[in-house]
């Protein structure tokens, strides 16, 4: 059922124009796979010039890897350098930040963990002259992070990219105005 509904969202906006817009100045867009990982998250993206933009991007989760439970908030500022003069509508380079603050259980472990990291991102981003968005992005990420234990015997085990060296990839749709 999600696959369909983002087939169909995917197609609709691109059926929904054949020709791109060059006049947007924002953009608001979600990452619709990160749901099936329980991340909800928001991005929005500013124009500074032609060649390029700002972006901030705020995600919630509860996310659980094996008897591990995390909850917080992720925070990921970042700037796209768009070479072909085209700020919002193509290639683009965006090194970022990322900011993660999470509540850990994991068996009779409480805790809080804190991280924050960096890394890069290799995208292309289409805006339709409807103002559907589609933005395609990878690149490579480091999160370090300190575990403060509040019960149990603060053996948690990280998994998942969220401490250490990992991959960031994401599919965004949205609208740009």
């Amino acid at each position: 059922m999600k696959k369909k509904l983002l087939f169909t969202l995917l197609l609709t906006g691109l059926l929904a124009s054949k020709s791109f817009s060059q006049n947007e100045s924002h953009t608001v867009k979600i990452n619709p796979l990160s749901a099936l990982l329980r991340i909800g998250s928001v991005f929005y993206e500013h124009k500074l010039s032609d060649k390029g933009s700002i972006q901030l991007g705020l995600a919630y989760t509860g996310i659980k890897f094996d008897d591990t439970k995390f909850s917080g908030l992720m925070v990921t500022p970042e700037y796209r350098f768009y070479p072909k003069e085209n700020a919002l509508n193509g290639l683009y380079l965006a090194p970022y930040l990322r900011y993660q603050n999470f509540k850990v259980t994991s068996n009779e472990d409480k805790g809080s963990y804190n991280s924050f990291g960096g890394g890069a991102v290799l995208g292309r981003q289409w805006i339709y002259k409807s103002g559907f968005t589609l933005d395609l992005f990878f690149g490579p990420s480091f999160n370090s992070g300190n575990y403060k234990a509040e019960s149990g015997d603060g053996e948690v085990d990280f998994k998942g990219g969220i401490d250490g060296f990992g991959i960031r990839t994401g599919i965004l749709i949205g609208f740009g105005f």
